[in-house]
């Protein structure tokens, strides 16, 4: 196997398009100036790539040996449980109100998308992305046209 064979040139693909995806929620986030942002995202993204390609290479390199147990789709429960560890640090209850579930959410859709790209289902993941920005960009305007909040819930009346 070469430095970059063309099996570990897809996996950069893989990571690129991953980071990539993951980078376009965290612009969303960003740009609403909300607590995990750009950074954030593409990490999640990528790491739940990494793990999910390195699960996948490592069953293909195990299976079949003698005494080897090994389920790929182990490491994608663990990308999920980790990574809603890490949104359950960004809930705070705060002026008698929930601040960081939707940010919690969205780290947990990277992650998915992530693990998506590192399953090869490319086509599945753009999708999700461009559906996950839309949900966060599109349904805010709808909260704020029928429901009427202004994403200032801190200063609603008691």
């Amino acid at each position: 196997m070469g430095f970059l064979s063309n099996s570990q040139f897809v996996i950069i693909i893989q990571l690129l398009l991953s980071a990539l995806l993951g980078g376009l929620v965290g612009f969303e986030r960003e740009y609403k100036r909300k607590e995990a942002g750009l950074r954030t995202y593409t990490l999640v993204s990528l790491g739940a790539a990494l793990f999910t390609i390195v699960s996948i290479k490592s069953f293909d390199y195990f299976a079949g040996r003698p005494g080897v147990n090994f389920d790929p789709g182990r490491i994608i429960g663990q990308i999920v449980l980790g990574v809603g560890f890490l949104g359950a640090g960004l809930i705070v209850f705060k002026d008698f109100h929930i601040e960081g579930l939707t940010s919690a959410a969205g780290l947990w859709m990277v992650a998915g998308i992530g693990s998506a790209v590192g399953s090869g289902l490319y086509f599945v993941a753009v999708f999700v992305t461009f559906l996950t920005i839309g949900i966060l960009a599109g349904l805010r305007i709808i909260e704020e046209k029928v429901f009427h909040k202004d994403g200032m819930d801190s200063q609603k009346k008691s």
